[in-house]
């Protein structure tokens, strides 16, 4: 059974702004160990849905979509956002 991932998106911290943020992710969990290529020496699989990122607005249309299709899920939601507020002048406290 396939097993997938539902990961809230959260704001990246070079970002500034809330855009994107909130968005729902859907991955599938890699089912095969990665193994070197013996002329290469490059990791890979031939575990072909670990490539694929479904996008959702909300955390109910990912698990809509999860249960029609029939794939084993669990979410990961965000970390909470704190925001450390200070003044220019306690840099010299």
């Amino acid at each position: 059974m396939t097993t997938a991932r539902i990961i809230e998106d959260d704001r990246k911290t070079t970002q500034s702004g809330k855009a994107k943020a909130g968005r729902w992710l859907l991955e599938f969990e890699r089912e095969q160990a990665m193994r070197p290529d013996p002329l290469t020496g490059w990791s890979g699989s031939g575990d072909t849905p670990t490539q694929v990122r479904l996008v959702f607005d909300s955390k109910d249309e990912a698990i809509a979509y999860a249960t029609r299709k029939g794939f084993d899920y669990h979410l990961v939601p965000a970390a909470p956002a704190t925001l450390k507020l200070q003044a220019y002048s306690d840099n010299f406290r």
